[in-house]
């Protein structure tokens, strides 16, 4: 059936750019000088980068290490014919790699200046929302695992303090009512253990919050604790709109994050050498975190520069009591990870050598089903 027979109407281009910008598929057009004439939201996620910082500059300036990618966008400009690759590693900008289908379409049509459309089909996209559900369901377990713990540790450690209070009034030996300052004292630190594993017990108490306030106060934080030697760098993204969350708890989830971060480079910041911690915000549309999918989420990225986290390591980092550090509680992570999840978030980590991420995801709007 023609479509105009139906009365359908024409979109205008901005119904046009609204309905591109709701696509899970990065959509690009590039000129035919090969330069970024167009990128939809879905790019601007896949990419890191907004099209107002792309717009005009050449596909290279996107893609690093692109140059046989560029030979084949020059052959499809001129031969005027469509291609399509299948499960290519796409090299991104702070050395990342994606997995990736895209498909190229020339454009000849005389209502349109020559160029390519070029749309990407993000594969780890999948495989993240199936990573992602993994990383809630065992925070959910291990978090029912330590409440049940912690019930039934507080309750004997109450009545062994207790009996160790009552002992002392008994002794009239200064050496021996020191056994029983002891016993009451591991007593106390073991309550504050699990108090510390419980996490945050009060509910979020949201408010309007700007993420760049949160982490300049967490930066500050830091910097104030004197690590000599490590740079402390900035990419901001100002056009982000405020969130509604719990800023206490926003600033303790990044500060134990960003401890971690230091703790990482220090040994290289001793040495002399290279140390950076980078603090990166984005806005990111139309990302499922669980079982929601938001159409729009602030992403904070912490990246420094270490020697990185091993893989086996890595799976289970958010879990609590796991630390490579020998002084460590492996608190901070599991901790960080909760905080964020009461505000609707969710906290992803990436290593490598000489490049860890851990990204803090926060929606800025309720959530909606897939």
């Amino acid at each position: 059936m023609n479509t105009h027979d139906m009365n359908v109407p024409a979109l205008n281009d901005d119904a046009q750019a609204y309905l591109l910008d709701h696509l899970t598929t990065a959509v690009l057009f590039l000129d035919k000088a090969l330069c970024v004439g167009y990128m939809n939201s879905a790019a601007e996620a896949l990419f890191g980068v907004s099209a107002r910082q792309l717009t005009g500059l050449s596909v290279k300036a996107l893609i690093p290490e692109s140059e046989a990618l560029f030979h084949k966008f020059k052959r499809a400009l001129t031969s005027g014919d469509p291609y399509t690759e299948r499960e290519v590693r796409l090299p991104l900008t702070m050395q990342d790699h994606v997995m990736v289908d895209y498909a190229v379409t020339p454009l000849a049509h005389a209502s349109h200046p020559h160029g390519l459309v070029v749309e990407i089909m993000h594969l780890d996209r999948h495989l993240r929302i199936s990573r992602e559900e993994n990383l809630l369901a065992q925070q959910q377990a291990s978090r029912a695992v330590v409440r049940g713990l912690a019930h039934e540790i507080k309750n004997p450690l109450g009545g062994l303090r207790g009996a160790a209070q009552l002992l002392a009034r008994e002794l009239d030996n200064p050496e021996l009512r020191e056994y029983t300052r002891i016993i009451m004292g591991e007593a106390d630190r073991l309550k504050n253990l699990v108090n510390a594993l419980l996490g945050p017990t009060k509910p979020p108490r949201r408010q309007t919050v700007n993420i760049h306030q949160v982490l300049e106060h967490v930066r500050a934080l830091v910097q104030a604790e004197g690590h000599e030697g490590v740079a402390f760098l900035t990419d901001y993204d100002p056009s982000l709109p405020d969130l509604e969350a719990d800023p206490d708890q926003l600033i303790q989830a990044v500060l134990n994050i960003v401890r971690n971060a230091v703790e990482a480079v220090a040994e290289q910041a001793q040495l002399g050498e290279d140390a950076r911690i980078t603090l990166r915000t984005r806005a990111q549309r139309q990302l499922t975190i669980g079982q929601h999918r938001y159409r729009l989420v602030v992403r904070v990225d912490v990246l420094d520069n270490g020697p990185g986290i091993a893989p086996d390591f890595l799976e289970n980092i958010f879990y609590p009591m796991v630390t490579g550090r020998p002084e460590g509680t492996g608190l901070g992570l599991s901790i960080a990870q909760d905080l964020v999840n009461r505000q609707g978030g969710l906290i992803e980590s990436n290593s490598r050598p000489g490049h860890t991420r851990f990204t803090l995801f926060l929606p800025l709007e309720p959530p909606h089903e897939r």
